[in-house]
This record gives C-alpha cells, sequence and structure tokens, in this order.
C-alpha cells in the first residue's frame, strides 16, 4: 500500500456535525457556514472572515473587492501555484513575477523593491507551504508605494508571523481548505481583512452581487421583496454541509498543528546528515505551519531529484515536487514578456524539490522509511 503525503483527519465529530446538518435542512450558505467564520475569525484574530468555494475564488474575491483591473500591475511570486497569478488574470490586470529565495521558497524581499512601477497595485505575498513570507519588508514598501497586500495563505491556516496569525497582516488574507491542507472542508477558502469596505465588498460579489434591500420609500418590504444587484457577481458561497466539517476541523487545529511541527522537526534532524539535501527553513518556534514538508536536492538536477522520487515510488512512498514555476507554465511561457530564464531560483525550485509524507498520527517507523528510501534514492 502506498503511504500518501497526507489525508484528512476526519473521525465520528465531523460525521454527525454533517449529520446535524442535513438534519436541519438547511446545506446552502446559512448559520453553519457563519459558526465556520466566527470560529475561523476568532483563531486568525481577524475582523471579517467570509467562506468561499475554494482558495481560488478567496484570491478572485480579494482582486475585486480591491478594485483591480486592466493597466494595474501585481506582483506575485514566480514558484507558487498557479492561481497566486491567475486570480490577477481573471480581473484583466497584469502580473509582475519576482524570483524566490531558494531557503525559504517565498519571494526574494531583496528583488522585489526594483519590481514596483507607478502601474503597481498590489503584491500578492504568498506563505508558501505554511512559512510565512518576509512581511514587514513587504508591508513597509507596500506602505512606501501606497500598494495593496493579498496574502496568499492557502497553505497557512494558523501559521504566524512575530506571533500574529497570517491573514492579517496585509488588506486581505486568502486560505485554502482543500485536502492536503492542515483544515480541510474537501474543497472550500476564506477571506479576512480587517477593512469593512473589503469584507462588503468580497460578501456582495461572492453572492451574485447581491447589495442589500431596496429603499422602503420605493416600496414597503413584504415577501415580495427581493434584494438589489448593483453589481455583477458570482456564486462563490460555502455550503453549510462544508462548513459542519469545517467547525470541527478547527477544533482539531492546534492539536493538527502539533502533530505536524513535531514530524517537521524529526525530518529535519533525520535528514541533517544527509549532505545532498537542502532542509526547509523553519522551527517551532517560528510560527511555520509545515503544511507540506519540502526538501530540494542538491546535485544533479532534475534528473537527480527524478531519480530520488522513482525511488520513493517503487518503495510505495508518495512524493511530488514542491509546486510549479508559473512562468515556465504554457500560458506563461507563450508570452515573450515572461522569459522563465528570468526566474532562475523558481525553476531551480521547481526541478530539484520533493514533497514529503507528513499526516495526522504518522509514526517514527513511516519516518524512518521515507528518509532510508530518500539516501538509497540518492546513492542508486
Amino acid at each position: 500500500m502506498t503511504m500518501q503525503l497526507t489525508f484528512p483527519d476526519f473521525d465520528q465529530a465531523e460525521i454527525d456535525s454533517v449529520a446535524r446538518c442535513l438534519a436541519s435542512g438547511w446545506v446552502t450558505q446559512g448559520p453553519m457556514t457563519a459558526e465556520f467564520e466566527r470560529v475561523f475569525r476568532e483563531r486568525h484574530d481577524a475582523k471579517h472572515a467570509l467562506a468561499t468555494t475554494s482558495c481560488t475564488a478567496a484570491l478572485h474575491l480579494a482582486a475585486l473587492a480591491l478594485q483591480l483591473g486592466p493597466g494595474d500591475e501585481v506582483i506575485v511570486p514566480a514558484f507558487t501555484w498557479v492561481t497566486s497569478a491567475y486570480c490577477v488574470e481573471y480581473v484583466g490586470a497584469k502580473v509582475v513575477f519576482v524570483d524566490v529565495d531558494a531557503g525559504t521558497f517565498n519571494i526574494d524581499v531583496r528583488k522585489l523593491a526594483q519590481a514596483i512601477t507607478p502601474r503597481t497595485r498590489a503584491i500578492v505575498a504568498v506563505h508558501l507551504f505554511g512559512l510565512a513570507a518576509e512581511m514587514d519588508t513587504i508591508l513597509s514598501l507596500a506602505k512606501r508605494h501606497d500598494i495593496a497586500v493579498i496574502e496568499d495563505a492557502a497553505c497557512a491556516t494558523g501559521t504566524t508571523y512575530n506571533g500574529k496569525p497570517v491573514g492579517t497582516l496585509g488588506d486581505v488574507g486568502c486560505f485554502s481548505f482543500h485536502p492536503r491542507k492542515v483544515v480541510t472542508t474537501g474543497e472550500g477558502g476564506m477571506v479576512t481583512t480587517e477593512r469593512d469596505d473589503l469584507a462588503a465588498s468580497v460578501a456582495s460579489f461572492r453572492n451574485h452581487g447581491a447589495t442589500g434591500l431596496p429603499s422602503v420609500e420605493i416600496e414597503p418590504h413584504g415577501p415580495w421583496t427581493m434584494a438589489t444587484f448593483d453589481c455583477v457577481g458570482h456564486n462563490l458561497r460555502l455550503s453549510d454541509i462544508q462548513a459542519a466539517v469545517g467547525v470541527v476541523q478547527m477544533k482539531k487545529l492546534d492539536r493538527l498543528l502539533t502533530e505536524r511541527r513535531s514530524r517537521a522537526l524529526r525530518y529535519s534532524e533525520l535528514l541533517a546528515s544527509v549532505n545532498d539535501v537542502a532542509l526547509p527553513t523553519g522551527s517551532r518556534s517560528d510560527g511555520h505551519s509545515f503544511q507540506s514538508y519540502v526538501i530540494r536536492v542538491l546535485d544533479g538536477g532534475r534528473s537527480r531529484r527524478n531519480q530520488v522520487m522513482a525511488h520513493m515510488m517503487r518503495k510505495g512512498i508518495a512524493s511530488r515536487p514542491g509546486t510549479h514555476a508559473v512562468p515556465r507554465l504554457g500560458y506563461y511561457h507563450r508570452q515573450d514578456e515572461y522569459r522563465a530564464s528570468a526566474y532562475p531560483v523558481a525553476a531551480e525550485c521547481e526541478d530539484t524539490t520533493i514533497t514529503l509524507p507528513i499526516f495526522p498520527r504518522m509514526i517514527d517507523a513511516e519516518q524512518d522509511q521515507v528518509v532510508e528510501a530518500i539516501v538509497a534514492g540518492l546513492n542508486s
């Protein structure tokens, strides 16, 4: 049987919560979604939390709420999941890629300032694999140039930066509840913000563009009253069925984070003497949630990395690259202005990273098996 990368931590509590939701008869966005938003908001010290169908939807809604559009430029790290960039495309703005730091996998803040132009309207700060980006520098540059910061916290439920939960450091935060994340609702996302105006816009755009009830001066309210729709919106609402799972998952968050951090630190101890791999930055004290534990193969490039992954597969151990070097993907590669060679660190990260299994209730023997396969693969 293959050892999976990760899997959800579900038990009878999630089943009972979904059963209560179904018995209530309210299964679209409703009271259970409101409860999920409340517990998420309180856990992340956010003024507003609005549930969505996915983190992709959350990013799209963030771009809409910030009124990004044609003629605007948005800075995005070159090594991330593709929707960090696609949310810019959805609103007709232009992506400006910046290379990443090989040690953290996050945007290289030393290269950030030179990417800012008079057309720059926002920075997408990705907290990749659960490690917070260097937000002090990012926020300082954003303030100096009067540009917004979207935190792509897809991997970062429970991640902190200097002791503060991510998602409220910038103008808006976007989280994912995909099955590979620490907390999952199957699919789902969340938008967090401290700004009332952005929260109101996101609430409208996720609900078809509904903008409240008409004035009673036009007609008294009654069973005939329908919402107003003063903007074009989308249907990006989370269902109460999914939220029922999310409420229970949030109760497990501290345990799940403790388990992941413990397993990540043990990986680092076991791999410390393996000279051919670079270990991820992060410790129990720096707020890393270790949504993924990602190493780099230092010598031999893509072919040797693939050799290691192939050996792991033969041993029944799942793995995958860290993520994309987005400028290499077909949509951007076809455009001359996005030369993949301009982002060499992102390309190297795509070619040399391996995501290792890390999952709830993992045991020492399973980690030992992974490390043994890595060492054998490096030497094969």
